[in-house]
């Protein structure tokens, strides 16, 4: 690999570091603010489960926060992560447990905004309202826990030193599945700009196991996190574990539970998948902030105490640093991107070619987006999205949606069937049907993304959407994931 995209990765790196740093406490704080749990055993056992946790089980966030912004190039990739890590390091010298993933969504928008790409509002605004809710979800779930902790307690009637002991295990184990779940979501805020431009390549360590280049990112980054866990974790720690609410060490064991709970329903593809099967509505995968939801389980213990017992001024502190996190972590990715690119001349962004073809404005219109919007601009082409949008929407305004399907279809994006591409593919994420389909493509070119999507679909029902029911949402998830990955497999560079 050339050295300087290990560098560029550097940035990941630190954000990784920075995030074990700060969100180790979230964790293992309060087990460690209680002294039942010593801090090397709580670094050791939450490093070993990170990493777990980002390998095996981290690809479902990452894919939802790609979605808020594509950044096409790694000098672009390295100063988001850049941009967020000094905000999380900044207000981790602070003392205080900063939103990792308020950081990151912020530069990926700092990003959007340089690049003049278009920011999906609908992706962003699902972020936002898990960051109101994870807070909320968190304090509910602690609630009933201790309530229901509490009625097995008095059942129990354990000696106190057995109650100790217990509790010691206890925290131990909800750590690691905290530590586990920590991994599976927080690790799209590490490196999940750089999944887009990863520069690894898939490799077999057996003939079952593949580590595919997502995962040797995750790992890479994983580890970060576990040095950030070691090296300076423990002063948040005591800040998440004494300072902002008393708590007994039973309290201090749902806190982390009620936490571990959150982030892994956040996280989870398996029990994704296991709502839409059931036709049930399913929980967005959506990076959300370990942070705010051990202190929204903290708050929702000292709330069921009368509330004497929090200390709300250093709450508040808390809540300003999640506020203005976000915005400083976009105004220092906009003007790192702008130094990087005209000073250090590095590609910060591809160049893009958006184009209104009457084929572009066919399919358009078959996808509902209103034609009045681009009446007047067949046959002109644009350098951005960001530009496109602007000249359609003088034309009328469009919804979320119609964006999208705009943006998607009017993106060149050439792609071509190679035998030797075709050598190299991963066959083993498609049935036998999708891979004839796909061989049968071999020689055709495509200069739009949707064109080889149109061309499978033709060869191959696998290879076409079912109706958007929640019946369905399981099949068209993984159908967009491998259409995502063949062009990015096939596409020309």
């Amino acid at each position: 690999m050339d050295l300087t995209v290990l560098i560029l990765l550097g940035s990941g790196l630190f954000l990784g570091w920075s995030l074990g740093a700060n969100d180790a406490a979230n964790v293992f704080g309060t087990a460690v603010g209680t002294r039942m749990v010593r801090f090397g055993t709580a670094a050791a056992v939450c490093s070993v489960f990170v990493i777990l946790g980002a390998v095996v089980s981290g690809a479902g966030a990452a894919h939802t926060l790609s979605k808020l912004g594509s950044i096409d190039a790694i000098a672009g990739s390295f100063m988001a992560a850049l941009a967020a890590a000094i905000t999380v390091y900044g207000m981790t010298r602070s003392g205080l447990p900063v939103s990792t993933s308020q950081a990151i969504v912020g530069a990926i928008i700092g990003w959007n905004l340089f690049s003049n790409s278009v920011t999906d509002t609908q992706v962003l605004l699902k972020i936002m309202f898990t960051w109101m809710a994870c807070p909320i979800l968190a304090g509910l779930i602690a609630v009933i826990l201790f309530k229901l902790v509490r009625w097995i307690l008095n059942k129990a009637n354990l000696h106190l030193l057995r109650l100790d002991a217990y509790t010691r295990l206890a925290l131990i184990g909800a750590g690691a599945f905290g530590a586990y779940s920590l991994g599976a979501n927080n690790i799209a805020n590490v490196m999940g700009v750089f999944v887009p431009v990863s520069p690894f390549t898939d490799f077999a360590l057996t003939e079952q196991f593949t580590l595919t280049s997502v995962q040797q990112l995750f790992l890479l980054g994983s580890i970060a996190i576990a040095v950030g866990v070691f090296t300076y974790s423990k002063r948040v720690m005591l800040t998440v574990g004494n300072e902002l609410m008393p708590m007994s060490p039973v309290t201090a064991w749902v806190v982390v539970v009620a936490h571990s709970i959150v982030l892994f329903l956040f996280s989870s593809q398996g029990l994704e998948h296991a709502l839409a099967e059931a036709g049930l509505p399913t929980i967005p995968l959506v990076p959300v902030s370990s942070s705010q939801a051990v202190i929204g389980a903290v708050i929702g213990l000292g709330l069921l105490r009368g509330g004497r017992n929090i200390r709300w001024g250093l709450l508040v502190q808390i809540g300003t640093g999640w506020v203005i996190t976000p915005f400083l972590a976009a105004a220092m990715c906009f003007v790192g991107l702008f130094f990087l690119q005209n000073v250090f001349d590095q590609q910060v962004h591809k160049s893009l070619r958006f184009e209104l073809t009457p084929r572009v404005v066919e399919r358009m219109s078959e996808q509902g987006v209103p034609k009045a919007a681009y009446a007047d601009l067949v046959g002109r082409s644009y350098e951005s999205s960001g530009a496109l949008l602007d000249a359609m929407t003088k034309g009328m305004p469009l919804t979320g949606k119609q964006t999208r399907t705009a943006i998607d279809h009017a993106r060149i994006q050439h792609t071509e069937i190679t035998e030797i591409k075709l050598s190299r593919y991963d066959f083993s994420r498609l049935s036998e049907v999708q891979r004839i389909a796909l061989q049968k493509l071999a020689g055709q070119q495509y200069q739009y993304a949707w064109e080889l999507a149109e061309a499978l679909s033709a060869l191959s029902p696998q290879w076409r959407r079912l109706p958007t029911i929640a019946l369905n949402r399981r099949f068209n998830k993984r159908l967009d994931e491998d259409l995502a990955y063949l062009i990015q497999t096939f596409e020309s560079r």
